[in-house]
């Protein structure tokens, strides 16, 4: 971005999550009808809602859009500039009244998140960050962790990654594993330092996780795929092949412990 950019998306992130707060208000998470998408992926009023209203609040003339709740508009391909959005992550812990549900949003400069705000109404957490500005949260400044080793580390599963056994391979590890919903919230602890790390290796689309990584690498942390290399973004197919967040001192002994075969020689700095 620009210099005299540096701060003018923020305050449309901030602008648009802040009127997001008059959406939540009209939903009890617990008590919240849900239909179903492919692949039994949830979708409620408030999803619908929070697109319509972020759009409103973020798109100008010539940027790109891409959401969830949104038919994919193809010119943003052409677009320097493009809000990546997901209106509701965690539609799944929002409608059995688990609070770890958020909205995410993300400014993407050139294939590059450079901006984000992710707010969880249920505890009050507003993360809001730039790689100009670096993070605050609820308008604290905050940085990702600078735990150094893995012994009696918190990283932060998913919490459907859990239930189906993909974290049994860890349960003997010297950290901690806490099961949590929505990888965008996940991915905001993680920039806040109250977690030291997140991974998976499943993959993942650009809208659940392109403002965590903007808010993670604002704050000081890592963000890479499986293998290190930086996560592109605003491509034809927005799908990403799983990705790990952590603290930068955490960085080579997560990537050994979740692709060990890989040669050190191969892994992007």
């Amino acid at each position: 971005m620009q210099d005299l950019d540096q701060t003018e998306p923020l305050r449309r992130i901030q602008s648009a999550l802040d009127a997001s707060r008059e959406v939540f208000a009209r939903f009890t998470p617990g008590e919240i009808e849900a239909e179903y998408k492919a692949r039994h992926s949830p979708v409620t009023e408030a999803d619908r809602a929070l697109d319509t209203l972020l759009r409103q609040h973020l798109l100008r003339e010539g940027e790109g859009w891409l959401s969830e709740e949104s038919v994919d508009d193809r010119l943003r391909l052409g677009k320097a500039r493009v809000w990546v959005v997901d209106p509701l992550d965690g539609t799944r812990e929002f409608v059995t009244g688990i609070p770890e549900f958020c909205t995410s949003v993300a400014l993407v400069d050139n294939g590059r998140p450079v901006a984000g705000g992710i707010y969880n109404p249920a505890t009050s957490q507003f993360f809001l960050g730039s790689l100009a500005t670096g993070v605050t949260l609820n308008g604290v400044p905050v940085t990702a962790s600078r735990k150094n080793d893995l012994q009696g580390a918190l990283i932060l599963a998913s919490r459907s990654e859990t239930e189906r056994g993909e974290w049994k391979q860890f349960e003997h590890a010297p950290f901690h594993i806490q099961p949590t919903g929505s990888v965008a919230y996940k991915l905001a602890l993680v920039a806040a330092g109250l977690a030291d790390a997140t991974f998976t290796l499943r993959p993942k689309h650009e809208w659940d996780v392109a403002a965590g990584v903007a808010l993670v690498e604002a704050a000081g942390g890592f963000v890479g795929g499986p293998d290190g290399a930086p996560l592109p973004f605003n491509r034809p197919q927005p799908r990403l092949p799983g990705l790990l967040a952590c603290g930068m001192p955490l960085r080579d002994e997560l990537l050994n412990l979740i692709n060990p075969s890989l040669p050190a020689s191969a892994r992007r700095p």
